[in-house]
């Protein structure tokens, strides 16, 4: 994003730890760094969950209402839908999902090995809740990339100095990677509407003067008087390089049902959700075989 209008500057409401809440039927490992305990603190974003798996995973199941975006950190991360679709994603690879009016998907680790990924569920409004399907794969090597003095910004979505990302969005998303060298500062831009909040990979920043460690993550919340509006992202002394997971959007302001892998905006429209499942109106279950190769 680049602007010639002034710009506000942006403060952090809050600082929050991530939450480790250990192994199940599914992971071997998992923390949450956004919950849905308090959907309106965190409008539009409602789910951030690290996940470290190997021969469980996540079989086929449901989602209608909202979009998934899982990054993978680490591993390799086989995946597959009942519209056909089937894939692997690598180390640092996005895949940027709408389930909209009804999807049945998988994600595994390739071959049952370990796997590592950061899953983030945006909601959508109800007028966008049932909107066609869609899968986005945003793969590393095709993400622009924008170089500043000791910064990197990797574009997901959204535009940084006049580049746009790629990923295509129902409702706006602002979307970076961004890796600062030690004792560098970044001035990130964003729309004055949006929530933001600033997720630490690795490393320790400062996020408008309040430190942030890894594991921890930053809220900051709009500024709607300013079209665009600026925030300080300033890297310590260390030897490595710090990683911060940048996301903004424009709060949607409704009613939030949740219903295990669905999201709405009534409680009669989740049990309706679960009904349209269960009856085959997302589609058959797939049978599609696991991946042999790359």
């Amino acid at each position: 994003m680049e602007t010639t209008e002034k710009t506000a500057r942006r403060t952090v409401a809050r600082v929050e730890d991530r939450i480790h809440l250990g192994g199940d039927s599914q992971v071997d490992d998992r923390n949450v760094a956004i919950t849905p305990m308090n959907s309106m603190l965190a409008d539009p974003f409602l789910l951030l969950s690290e996940d470290l798996f190997s021969a469980t995973g996540f079989e086929w199941h449901p989602h209608r209402g909202l979009e998934t975006v899982t990054l993978v950190l680490d591993g390799v991360l086989e995946h597959g839908d009942n519209l056909g679709n089937a894939g692997a994603l690598t180390s640092g690879d996005i895949q940027w999902m709408t389930a909209g009016r009804g999807i049945i998907h998988r994600e595994l680790a390739f071959r049952n090995e370990r796997t590592h990924t950061l899953q983030l569920w945006v909601n959508l409004p109800g007028e966008l809740k049932m909107v066609g399907t869609r899968y986005q794969d945003l793969r590393v090597a095709d993400r622009p990339v924008i170089e500043r003095d000791g910064a990197r910004i990797d574009l997901i979505s959204g535009a940084v100095d006049r580049t746009s990302g790629p990923a295509l969005n129902y409702w706006p998303i602002s979307a970076t990677l961004i890796t600062l060298e030690p004792n560098r500062s970044f001035e990130h831009l964003l729309p004055g509407r949006d929530r933001a909040f600033f997720y630490v990979l690795s490393g320790e920043v400062t996020v408008a003067g309040q430190p942030v460690r890894a594991g921890q993550i930053a809220w900051s919340d709009p500024v709607p008087e300013a079209a665009v509006s600026r925030i300080t992202l300033a890297s310590g002394d260390g030897d490595g390089e710090s990683v911060v997971m940048a996301y903004s959007g424009q709060p949607i302001g409704q009613p939030v049902a949740m219903g295990g892998p669905f999201v709405m905006n009534t409680k009669a429209e989740i049990t309706q959700a679960f009904n349209d499942f269960r009856s085959g109106k997302f589609g058959d279950m797939p049978r599609q075989a696991r991946l042999k190769y790359l």
